[in-house]
């Protein structure tokens, strides 16, 4: 394989793997599982998971999560749907695990985030409000060489 092959090759994937992030965005209310979304883009599930997380720094269900999470907080925020109502709304199927990863990435679960978020975000524009609640992984908040 030339490098000019290989390069092609590499751009045909990213736009592939593009397309796998954009389906997960529009469609994270929906069962998406990683095999279904490799199917999509004649991929095999293993080499859709390396790729995506090679190009975008996690894997396409850590980020299928995220989403979920992201829209679970905007629904909570707004305060007129119990966190059950919530859960299954952005697409999860279990309120335990929704619960458990929505505090592992949010830092406090859904019932204490949805108390004291009502009015964190009165009056701000939502596209504001997105990019200020967004959820941060442990990890990430970390100080520097902790791991």
């Amino acid at each position: 394989m030339t490098a000019s092959s290989a390069g092609a090759a590499r751009l045909r994937d990213l736009a592939l793997l593009r397309r796998v992030r954009d389906r997960i965005d529009r469609e994270y209310a929906q069962p998406l599982d990683v095999e279904a979304l490799a199917r999509g883009v004649n991929m095999s599930a293993g080499h859709l998971s390396r790729e995506f997380k090679r190009a975008f720094g996690e894997s396409p269900y850590s980020y299928l999560m995220t989403r979920r999470i992201e829209r679970a907080m905007a629904l909570l925020r707004r305060g007129d749907l119990s966190v059950t109502e919530v859960c299954f709304a952005v697409g999860s199927s279990s309120l335990g695990t929704f619960s458990t990863r929505f505090t592992e990435l949010v830092g406090v679960p859904p019932s204490a985030y949805r108390a004291q978020a009502a009015n964190a975000t009165a009056g701000m524009p939502p596209c504001v409000a997105k990019q200020v609640t967004r959820p941060i992984r442990n990890r990430e908040a970390w100080p520097p060489g902790r791991k």
